[in-house]
């Protein structure tokens, strides 16, 4: 459970009416309910209640210092924290200091989740790589999904260089409530997944590619151009904010 979700805080004004918290005692765990400021940042606290998840640590061009105090703060009032884009070094100093930090070097993502996650999704979300090279990107918008809550699968390298190999999961692709399809180069797959089902597609374009990719370009510009009218598309190698956006399709 979420700490300051709004659960816990129901729990708190309960246990102040029934006299086994002190008025003092719930003001000290209200204290920083909104904002907390640390010098180098303020701390949303609040959004776990206002959006239902915690912030979450963007860790490039953060020091590991400053990853590790920030999470000093929101650990002790969520269940879970996320830290994205986080390099090995770095995360050698995060999991260092909260050896329950879990590092995920294919994700460049270190997780925390001081109990069992819930599942609240209604449906599963589905994780589709177009090649091995667009691992990572699905790795990030997989851990992502699974932290939120969520029943999550992956295929990977089912592209459409040999677009049969799409099709032996044509059942697992047409029982998920949200997909997401993750490629670079000419970033085609998006289009194929959304033409076989009546799902929200989300396509997260990678910088996978060379010369005229133009560093994940083709492959966004290709998305944005898809004919698939249930495709959504995210920025390039944003594996984070598709499995956030599915997740919060799949609450609904």
């Amino acid at each position: 459970m979420l700490i300051m979700d709004s659960d816990r805080i129901k729990i708190i004004l309960q246990s102040v009416s029934s006299g086994s918290l002190s008025v003092d005692q719930a003001l000290n765990s209200l204290k920083h309910l909104t904002v907390e400021d640390i010098g180098y940042a303020h701390i949303d606290h609040h959004r776990s209640l206002r959006k239902g998840f915690p912030e979450v640590i963007y860790g490039q061009s953060k020091t590991a210092e400053q990853i590790i105090g920030i999470m000093d703060k929101m650990i002790p009032q969520e269940n879970v924290v996320l830290v994205t884009r986080i390099d090995p070094e770095k995360a050698g100093h995060v999991v260092a200091a909260y050896p329950e930090a879990v590092y995920h070097e294919d994700a460049r993502m270190v997780t925390v989740a001081k109990e069992k996650i819930p599942v609240t999704g209604k449906g599963s979300i589905l994780i589709i790589s177009a090649g091995t090279s667009d691992i990572p990107v699905a790795r990030e918008a997989y851990l992502t999904a699974t932290f939120m809550g969520n029943k999550a699968e992956s295929i990977f390298d089912v592209g459409v260089s040999g677009i049969h190999r799409l099709f032996q999961y044509k059942e697992k692709i047409e029982s998920a409530a949200v997909l997401i399809v993750v490629a670079g180069m000419e970033g085609a797959l998006p289009s194929v997944v959304g033409g076989l089902v009546s799902r929200p597609v989300i396509g997260v374009p990678t910088s996978v590619g060379y010369g005229s990719s133009f560093g994940g370009l083709t492959a966004l510009f290709s998305m944005l151009n898809s004919c698939s009218s249930n495709v959504a598309v995210v920025n390039i190698d944003n594996g984070f904010g598709a499995g956030y956006m599915a997740s919060m399709i799949n609450r609904i």
